[in-house]
Formats: C-alpha cells, structure tokens, sequence
C-alpha cells in the first residue's frame, strides 16, 4: 500500500490510497484497515516510522514489522510532541523493528523501543545488477563525456544533501584538470538555485544537470564515470546511492557524517572529508582524477565491502527470517 499515486512493482499488486484534505488522515486510516483484513497477511511490514508506521499501527494487526529510515526517528521525534509521541506509539506497538545503523538503534532505544525486537538489517545491494563493466559508449556520447573525466552526484537537491559544497568545488578543480565534467543527478527544491550558483560560478558548460536516473539505467551511468561524490550533511546508514556506487567499483569520495566511516577507510578504499568544505573535496577528486591506478584500488576495495557486509540477497535472508519467526509465533 502506498499514498503515492503511480507506484509500480512488477508481480506484485499496488494498492494506492488517494485521500487527501481535512478527512485524510481518518479515511486512510479506515482504507489501511480494509484492506489489510481483506488480504489477511502473514505480516505487516510498514517503511518510515512516523508516517506509514502509524497507519500500520493503527491497524492493530499482529505480527507488525516497522523499518526505520532515519529522520523518522532521529529528527522528527524533536520536531515536536505530537511527533515524539507518534514514533513512541509506533514503535511499541511493532512486532518487529528493523534499521541499518547503530545510531538509529540508540535513537530507538532511547524512545522506548523493546532493544530485543531490534534487528540490524541493511537494505543491500543488488551486486550482480551494480557491478563492475566496461564504459557505457552510447552514455558516453550522448552526454558529451567521451573523452572528459567525469565525477557524478547521485543524492536530491534538497538542503541536506549540500550539492551547493560541489558545486564550489567545481572551480577549484577545473583549475587542474580543464577538461573534466560533473553529472549533478536528482531533483529537489534546490535544483533552480544550483543551476544558478553554477552559472555564477561559471562552470555551466562543465556541469550536466541530467535529472532522475532511472535505476535500470544506473548501473551504465555510475560505471562510465570516473569518480562519485556525496556531499550529505546526514545519512541513517550508507546510502543507497553510495554503496551501489561502491558495488560497481567506483572510487568514492564522501561527507564524514554518523556511520560513512563504518564503510569508508579515508585513504585506504575511498576518501572522506568533512561537511560543507569544498576546498578539501576538490582536493580529493583531483587526486582521483590524476590517479587511475588509485581509482582503480579504491574501487576494487568498495566492492569488496560491499559484497561482504552489503549483499542485498544475503541481507534479504535475514529480513526473510525475521518474516518466519513472527509468521511462527503469530500462526493463524
């Protein structure tokens, strides 16, 4: 089930909530409710603890799985009473709670939840669909990179994500390498003000907004460039977009903020810098650029990590468990 009308997943069926206004929250609720005794489950899973969360607990169905994402738990909690209460309830009320970093499990626990219905599953990556290939040729041509170096960003324009670092750091490093381009993927309410700041800054011509990447399409773009970069002011665990950059053995270069460190040795299988510094973060990717050979190492250390700690199959597994043990205690 979701509130966000145009949701697709092939084989499964989609049910979408469309109430909005005054009587929203009531009517969705009451939706929510239907439809779980009309499928009758073996259990509920509910995604963002504040808001999907909520619904699933009202439900009062058993067993209840509820997965936190980050915010949900870390910063909306201090938003407000109502929120800190909202999160209280739902994590009570859930069978079962799954996140992907130790700082959201503290953060958990100091809002009440039961430490032992915590599991640390991470949400993994696909390592045979991300994983190393040659150059996409027609990607290449198509973005005018063919004979560029090329550093991509992956994360929203939205304020958290602080491509505006990046984007300053553009000039630094064209300095040193004139030829090379920089792919700033995603939207976000930011999106209008980057483009400018890039105009300002006169690097448009080496700045290639190209919007929304498909995940089909990403693996072809992430192993065509040579460097990716995630300028995040904060993360839950590692981000997507991060680790399926590292499966596909691209060098990283990425903000020291909660758990990156946990994945990225500085030196040694990427390079982490502090936030909102775009003097070290142009550093780090002229490095890079100049260097194949360290590209090279980094990448093939990135994968190796990911494949060992990240495996979307192996991490599914345990979340496969977890869905037997409550289907077990729970059974009809």
């Amino acid at each position: 089930m979701t509130f966000n009308e145009g949701e697709w997943i092939e084989g499964v069926k989609v049910h979408n909530i469309r109430y909005f206004g005054k009587w929203a929250y009531p009517l969705r609720i009451l939706e929510v409710r239907n439809i779980v005794k009309k499928i009758d489950p073996d259990v509920l899973h509910a995604h963002y603890v504040s808001h999907y969360g909520m619904y699933g607990a009202l439900t009062g169905f058993k067993p209840f799985v509820v997965s936190a994402w980050g915010d949900d738990v870390l910063t909306e909690p201090e938003r407000s009473r109502i929120k800190r209460h909202v999160v209280r309830y739902v994590l009570r009320k859930a069978d079962a709670i799954t996140c992907d970093a130790v700082h959201m499990r503290d953060a958990m626990l100091r809002l009440g939840a039961v430490p032992e219905s915590i599991n640390l599953i991470n949400y993994g990556v696909d390592t045979i669909k991300f994983s190393p290939r040659r150059k996409s040729e027609e990607i290449k041509t198509k973005l005018g990179i063919q004979d560029s170096p090329t550093v991509i960003s992956l994360r929203n324009l939205d304020p958290q994500y602080d491509v505006e670092s990046l984007i300053n750091s553009i000039p630094l490093v064209l300095k040193e390498i004139p030829e090379s381009k920089f792919l700033i993927a995603g939207r976000g309410s930011e999106e209008n003000r980057l483009k400018e700041l890039a105009q300002s800054l006169g690097v448009s011509e080496n700045t290639l907004f190209v919007g929304f990447i498909k995940n089909d399409e990403l693996p072809n773009f992430l192993t065509s460039i040579d460097v990716y970069v995630s300028t995040s002011l904060s993360d839950a665990g590692i981000s997507a977009a991060t680790a399926e950059a590292m499966a596909c053995a691209i060098p990283i270069v990425i903000t020291d903020v909660v758990d990156n460190r946990k994945w990225v040795d500085d030196g040694v299988s990427g390079f982490v810098v502090p936030i909102k510094d775009p003097k070290s973060l142009a550093d780090r990717i002229i490095r890079l650029l100049k260097n194949e050979d360290l590209r090279r190492k980094f990448g093939m250390i990135s994968r190796k990590i990911i494949e060992e700690r990240n495996d979307y199959y192996r991490e599914m597994k345990k979340m496969e468990s977890v869905y037997e043990g409550l289907a077990e205690t729970h059974k009809k």
